[in-house]
């Protein structure tokens, strides 16, 4: 089976995530600059098997589209363009960084360790690909 990748897209940052080649285990991937990003993928797809995109929906509290919404639209046209064969499927991302700094407080890190926004953009690339299984 191909995995299924999991981005979580940012201004200057984007989180990435992907699964274990039978789709069960989300994993944290890397975080890359975000106009490094479709060079990353196609890299990454060059070599491994991609099934689907998982990307992030930033929403507001009364399901509306978040501000940060107008920045992934021409990302996901780009998305589509680049990768024909991969589908993409949206996943609500509502307090994903949230979650993200909580898990790391709850794994321990130090208050240093937490100041890593790159970190956080992993972190919660995978919570949104976690999100995505869980729903499957």
């Amino acid at each position: 089976m191909a995995r299924i990748l999991a981005i979580d897209y940012g201004m200057k940052r984007t989180g990435i995530a992907v699964t274990d080649t039978l789709q069960i285990i989300a994993s944290g991937l890397t975080t890359v600059n975000t106009n490094e990003l479709v060079s990353f993928l196609k890299d990454y797809t060059s070599k491994e098997a991609v099934e689907l995109f998982i990307v992030g929906e930033p929403k507001q509290m009364d399901n509306t589209a978040s501000e940060s919404e107008v920045l992934i639209v021409p990302f996901l046209k780009k998305l589509e363009e680049q990768f024909p064969n991969i589908p993409i499927q949206r996943v609500d991302e509502r307090f994903t960084s949230k979650m993200a700094f909580q898990t790391m407080i709850d794994s321990g890190l130090k208050k240093n360790q937490r100041k890593n926004k790159a970190l956080v953009d992993e972190i919660s690339a995978t919570l949104i690909l976690q999100s995505y299984l869980y729903s499957k």
